[in-house]
């Protein structure tokens, strides 16, 4: 095996074929994140990833690390353990829309809120592209598909929307094909507690370009957001066009009009309110932001949970199994003879 810190991003890839459509935005994906992992030097046999049910579940197959193909949705609860069990280890969950915002929604919530120490990728297609091309709770409406021939009634979920209600100390955004997609991966490996990436996913087979105006070359600068800490919020192809806050929301403004750069509304990823209205910003009204929206630092859940276990320990004992089963009311069950039914047996 190689030196720890020689390996290459090829040595995290496992012997398995990679059985997803040609064309997926999942390999973009899994390109990135091998380089990420190389690049940070990550020790594959302290690196988990979790995975429930989907298209984007097949990645802990492709990965030469440890790995774990759970059930739909549940895939947090899972990660949870692990982390919990073994705080040590890299834990990364990776999920889709329907996997993670559907049946999996109040698992995603719950391990959020607590700042597992768990890093959450979730790739939106918004389609549900295993099962072949029903809607999902991202797809937009009127979105006609096999299951919503008339076209869907839902309103769609803001995956970031939700992290951040639930109290997410990591919540960032980028595209399966964008250059910001390493950075993202990089800061949230580094992050202390939960950590959340929503990343655009192209579906080419079932919702080819849904987010093409967001990749294309040509004029993506003009409809994405590139936020950056401390800095004013400027996008456009030329930068010349800004985000200020009018009122209680946000409205773009042209920098060629005598605004300025100190009018701009300036990113600050510790302030809450700013990245939950930066999460309702939705293409075409506004440029889509993109990067890190939220990073703050909270205790963790398994740190947490670990010290409430020595605490007891220090209080009560280490204690063992069978003096936990037969500690406090116990009974006995007898068997009925059914020969003589006036008779029990202990």
């Amino acid at each position: 095996m190689p030196e720890l810190n020689v390996l290459k991003p090829t040595d995290y890839a496992s012997d398995q074929d990679i059985r997803w459509c040609p064309g997926c935005g999942d390999y973009a994906i899994l390109a990135q994140m091998k380089k990420v992992l190389a690049k940070t030097k990550a020790v594959r046999e302290a690196t988990v990833f979790v995975a429930g049910i989907g298209c984007s579940s097949r990645f802990p197959y492709y990965m030469s690390t440890y790995g774990l193909h759970s059930i739909h949705g549940r895939a947090p609860a899972f990660a949870t353990g692990i982390k919990i069990a073994n705080p040590d280890l890299t834990v990364w969950q990776v999920t889709g829309d329907g996997d993670g915002l559907s049946i999996g929604g109040n698992h995603l919530m719950h391990i959020l809120r607590r700042n597992v120490g768990v890093k959450i990728m979730l790739f939106n297609n918004r389609i549900y592209g295993l099962t072949k091309g029903q809607y999902s709770p991202t797809s937009e409406i009127g979105k006609k598909t096999p299951s919503t021939p008339m076209g869907s009634l839902d309103m769609p979920l803001s995956p970031l929307s939700v992290a951040i209600a639930a109290e997410a100390t990591f919540v960032a955004r980028c595209i399966d094909v964008d250059k910001s997609l390493p950075e993202v991966l990089e800061r949230a490996s580094a992050h202390r507690g939960a950590a959340f990436i929503e990343i655009y996913q192209d579906c080419n087979v079932f919702n080819h370009k849904a987010f093409e105006y967001a990749t294309d070359k040509e004029t993506k600068e003009d409809h994405i957001l590139r936020l950056e800490h401390g800095k004013p919020m400027i996008f456009g192809a030329n930068r010349d066009k800004g985000i200020r806050l009018q009122g209680c929301g946000p409205e773009v403004v042209r920098l060629d009009s005598g605004v300025k750069e100190d009018d701009l509304l300036f990113h600050d990823e510790t302030s809450e309110p700013l990245a939950y209205m930066l999460s309702r910003m939705r293409h075409p009204e506004f440029p889509e932001p993109m990067g890190v929206f939220r990073a703050v630092q909270r205790e963790c859940y398994e740190d947490l949970l670990n010290a409430q276990v020595q605490e007891a320990v220090a209080k009560r004992g280490e204690g063992t199994i069978e003096t936990l089963l037969n500690s406090g009311e116990s009974y006995t069950i007898e068997a009925r003879d059914s020969q003589n039914p006036g008779l029990h047996e202990s």
